[in-house]
């Protein structure tokens, strides 16, 4: 078994990036078009994906495909794959980018809000991940799975997104020790706190206190490690989120946990 991968050559991929209308998947809708690759863009909001690719289809030539989808939805991936089948498109790299995070204390959580951020931070990206990997596996491209720092331990204030970000985590590291024999290069993504949408839906005390990222980095430096020729499992943007990590494998459990506690109140 070899983990030794081929150059990875990002104009002749065709990647499929959820969540493309906003944040982390329309910058690396951007950074990936301006490399050559041709695109699928899935998000629920269709009149952004068609400014989105509009915009790359004018600025670098390349072929964008968008669908407009729920991936919370029970069989979206299937659908979804079904009809790229029918519009005769191939893809060959995915970015599972889709997701959102909740705050605040459990007990007092919305059910169904909670609900809705297990269905599509774990199960959609599973069922996604299941519905391409075949298919990624006989090429030379890539799976990335976004995951967050919040998941390298428990986060009080954020339980089920913290524990929703960790099972990323543990199941795309699994998987690039599954592919290593393979063309495919599997990373987790776990950026730290990033400028996009997502505080519009998680709060702003999520984070709160640590420096913010732009998304044009986190990407640059996500696709500059796929580049490497044994890249993943997993990489961390950023010398304070990597600093965090390495802390939280070495601080006593208990005293980590009071100190998240701490943090996000």
């Amino acid at each position: 078994m070899t983990s030794q991968k081929p150059p990875l050559r990002f104009g002749s991929q065709t990647v499929l990036v959820t969540g493309a209308s906003s944040g982390l998947g329309a910058e690396f809708a951007r950074q990936l078009a301006s490399r050559g690759s041709d695109l699928v863009l899935v998000a629920r909001r269709e009149a952004k994906l068609a400014d989105l690719a509009d915009e790359l289809r004018r600025r670098y030539g390349v072929t964008v495909t968008t669908i407009a989808a729920d991936l919370g939805e029970v069989g979206a991936a299937s659908t979804l794959k079904s009809e790229l089948e029918r519009r005769d498109v191939h893809v060959t790299s995915l970015i599972n980018n889709a997701g959102f995070g909740t705050s605040g204390a459990f007990h007092d959580e919305d059910p169904e809000r909670v609900r809705e951020e297990i269905a599509l931070n774990v199960a959609a990206l599973v069922d996604l991940t299941q519905v391409f990997i075949g298919q990624l596996r006989e090429g030379d491209g890539f799976l990335v799975n976004v995951a967050s720092v919040a998941g390298y331990q428990p986060t009080p204030g954020f339980a089920v997104y913290g524990a929703t970000k960790a099972f990323v985590r543990s199941f795309t590291e699994a998987l690039w020790a599954e592919s290593a024999s393979t063309g495919l290069r599997v990373l987790a993504l776990s950026p730290g706190p990033t400028s996009t949408e997502f505080f519009d839906v998680a709060g702003e005390s999520m984070g709160s206190g640590l420096p913010r990222m732009t998304a044009s980095r986190v990407v640059a430096i996500t696709l500059r490690a796929l580049r490497k020729s044994d890249p993943g499992p997993s990489v961390v943007p950023g010398p304070t989120n990597t600093a965090l990590t390495i802390a939280s494998k070495f601080a006593p459990r208990k005293l980590l946990l009071r100190g998240m506690n701490r943090a996000s109140r």
